[in-house]
């Protein structure tokens, strides 16, 4: 698999995040995993996933401002790329063709 290929865990990180849109920083992003997909997620995988898809061009991130409710720390929002996007589609149509060939699901 190449260096642009998406993991699953990647692929559900830059899902929630168009879902959560602006609101797209890791406490939401943890939660939404968690609602969505039944997993307890560390923040340490989180934000490793989270930097590797920078690292590729799939996400950008910007700090909002530092606020008192967090100590004085700053919120780091993440927003998913054109890049992100197109290797979401890909990778959707990856699956698709892999799918076409897989008659009813069977037990053997």
């Amino acid at each position: 698999m190449g260096r642009d290929t998406l993991g699953s865990l990647e692929q559900t990180v830059l899902y929630v995040i168009l879902r959560l849109r602006n609101e797209a920083y890791g406490i939401p992003i943890q939660k939404e995993i968690a609602s969505q997909t039944g997993k307890e997620l560390s923040f340490g995988a989180i934000y490793t996933t989270l930097e590797r898809l920078e690292a590729k061009g799939y996400v950008r991130s910007w700090k909002g401002e530092a606020t008192a409710s967090r100590g004085g720390r700053a919120k780091k929002f993440f927003a998913v790329t054109g890049a992100g996007q197109s290797a979401l589609h890909d990778a959707e149509r990856a699956l698709t063709a892999l799918r076409s060939g897989v008659g009813a699901w069977t037990s053997q």
